[in-house]
């Protein structure tokens, strides 16, 4: 019998027993048994599903014999009110983690908006100045001798280069493409720059239409971004390809390299660092609702699966298909 089952069992015979206790009058000690009883199973990893079977298996056991129908009924809602004080500890940590995401949510919102910010300050301010730095350069260099235009021709190579690298520091902290034309000229326009920069083939394939909300695009830009810089500090990968698909419900992503790979199990069971940049994708998902699934092993690359709500839609059910796990989505959009 594994722990969980043992664990299981045990809570069911305390449950049974103060419910048993509370319909014969047992008051609020037995009330207070209900809700230690659903602590002990949200510390030994029950969920609602394991609580309300032993919810029913309990209400078995105590109302087996025969009684009025009123008296019947009388029992049933007193346990009601029993199987809902037990769910307390549950709607404590589920409100929790919905305060928790809504502050991550807004911690991502304030870092984009700090980090357009930024953007804007590297590629006008510092623009302009090194564009004066440029007047003043040639300015100078008409009073100079020939070798020294030489040098000061140097020194302007050397400006040209930083303004480059400010650029693509701009680009990286904010890209305007992305706010002006979407995700789709804005992950094949980072991919280039990837691919240019590493010698990597990054191959972009997005059947998307239209645009999608802001914060799904941004999410889905900032994972991608992290993902490929993963593969071009850890990879050692010769080709990666990303692909966007999608409905109206939910977009999927998978980012897949050919690299080294790493022991996925190990990972997330917690006997190494991830050090992957795999937590800052997994908060960012978590405050969109996304899922993220990771298949690796060594030698055999790596691929990474995200699944994300359009904005509004994960706080409602879904189609079947939505619901699915993300390997299943996946393949259901023809992937």
């Amino acid at each position: 019998m594994g722990k969980t089952e043992t664990t299981r069992r045990h809570l069911e015979s305390l449950y049974t027993e103060a419910l048993r206790q509370y319909l014969a009058g047992g008051g609020e000690r037995a009330v207070r048994v209900a809700y230690q009883a659903g602590r002990r199973a949200l510390a030994n990893g029950l969920g609602v599903v394991d609580i309300a079977a032993v919810h029913h298996s309990a209400l078995g056991r105590v109302l087996n014999g025969a009684c009025a129908q009123d008296e019947m009924q009388a029992r049933l809602n007193a346990a009601k009110r029993f199987f809902v004080e037990s769910l307390s500890a549950h709607e404590m940590v589920h409100r929790g983690y919905r305060d928790a995401v809504a502050r991550l949510r807004l911690l991502n919102e304030t870092l984009e908006n700090e980090a357009q910010r930024l953007a804007h300050a590297v590629h006008d301010e510092a623009g302009h100045l090194l564009l004066a730095v440029h007047l003043a350069m040639a300015k100078i260099s008409r009073d100079l001798s020939p070798a020294q235009r030489v040098r000061i021709q140097e020194v302007t190579k050397l400006l040209h280069q930083a303004e480059k690298q400010l650029r693509q520091l701009s680009h990286e902290l904010r890209p305007t493409m992305l706010n002006d034309l979407g995700l789709v000229p804005a992950v094949q326009f980072l991919a280039d720059g990837v691919s240019k920069r590493f010698n990597l083939p990054v191959l972009v394939k997005a059947p998307l239409k239209g645009r999608l909300p802001p914060g799904v695009e941004t999410a889905l830009y900032r994972i991608i971004q992290e993902a490929l810089t993963n593969v071009t500090k850890h990879a050692q990968a010769g080709r990666v390809r990303i692909l966007l698909r999608g409905n109206r419900r939910r977009i999927c992503c998978s980012i897949r390299d050919d690299g080294v790979g790493f022991d996925a199990r190990a990972l997330f069971s917690g006997r190494r660092q991830t050090g992957l940049g795999l937590i800052g994708i997994r908060e960012r998902l978590n405050a969109i609702g996304g899922t993220l699934q990771v298949t690796s092993k060594p030698g055999k690359g790596t691929l990474l699966l995200v699944t994300v709500p359009m904005e509004g839609s994960h706080s409602k059910k879904g189609p079947k298909a939505a619901q699915q796990n993300p390997v299943a989505f996946y393949r259901s959009l023809g992937a």
